[in-house]
This record gives C-alpha cells, structure tokens and sequence, in this order.
C-alpha cells in the first residue's frame, strides 16, 4: 500500500499535480487541513481515497477536526495540529495520539516536515507543499509505504 501524505495546500495546486504524477500510482492520499474549500477539487486530482481533516484555515467547513484511520495494519490518528499547539511542540498531540490507541500521528499546521520515531508512536508532519517553512524551503510531502509483510516505511520526499 502506498500512501501520499500532504497538507497546508492554501488553494495553491500546481505542486500538487507535480507531487501526484512524480508519485503515482498511490492508494490513498491523506490530507491533513488548510484545503480551504478545495477539498472536492483535490478529490478528484487525486484519482484515488482521499482522507481529509480541517485546518485552521478552512473557515466554514464542514470537515471533521480530526480522524482515526487504518492505513493498512496502522491506526493513524489525523489531526492539523493547531488543537494540540504543535508550534510548541507535539507532546500533547503524542499524548494525545497515544490514548487513542494509534500507531502513528500525523498533522500539519507548522509547514515544517517532520518524522520523530519513539515512545511506541510514529509522530509526522509532511511539511506544505504550497507555503514551505522549514530551512531552504522546499515544498515538502511524505510517503508512506507498507510492505508486503505489513511494515511501514517513512519518507519525507521534496519538489
């Protein structure tokens, strides 16, 4: 199983498109809030399952702010972070995480990418691939693969 992992899109596409042909086919695109408004539009980009949470900025949207999810054998708890103050840090999002019984978080917000392993928890940020924040400012975005013995693997992939 494949899965793209995005998030912090702010109605800005183009490097979506990029990010979908350098990476299909994939099995399901999770997004991860600040669609605003485009959620259906990205749904059909996509080709595939789309899950998707509210951002902050998605004013008036009928999204839920979180999700629980299985991605193959791995509950993953999607959330956009802001609840959780990920600019702070992700201690309340993993503790969070963590009682809800997932095996990985993943939320957005800060535009920074981010895989942490540890505490019995996968924590990740795909960073934006719209609005990048992080040091260079690369539009960013994750891959999750599952093998064909259930693992999964992680990697923070740049345009």
């Amino acid at each position: 199983m494949r899965v793209l992992v995005i998030s912090d899109t702010h109605k800005k596409h183009e490097n979506l498109k990029v990010v979908l042909e350098r990476v299909s086919p994939v099995d399901l695109v999770i997004h991860l809030g600040d669609a605003e408004g485009y959620e259906d539009y990205i749904g059909e980009l996509c080709g595939c399952p789309l899950e998707i949470v509210a951002g902050n900025n998605d004013f008036f949207s009928s999204l839920p702010r979180e999700k629980e999810i299985m991605a193959g054998n791995y509950r993953v708890f999607m959330t956009h972070g802001h609840y959780y103050y990920v600019g702070s840090g992700i201690e309340d999002l993993k503790r969070e995480a963590l009682a809800r019984g997932a095996d990985v978080a993943m939320f957005g917000h800060t535009h920074i990418p981010l895989i942490e392993y540890g505490d019995g928890i996968v924590v990740m940020n795909p960073g934006s691939i719209s609005y990048p924040r992080q040091e260079g400012k690369r539009p960013s975005y994750i891959l999750m693969d599952i093998d064909k013995k259930g693992m999964a693997h992680y990697e923070i992939e740049y345009l």
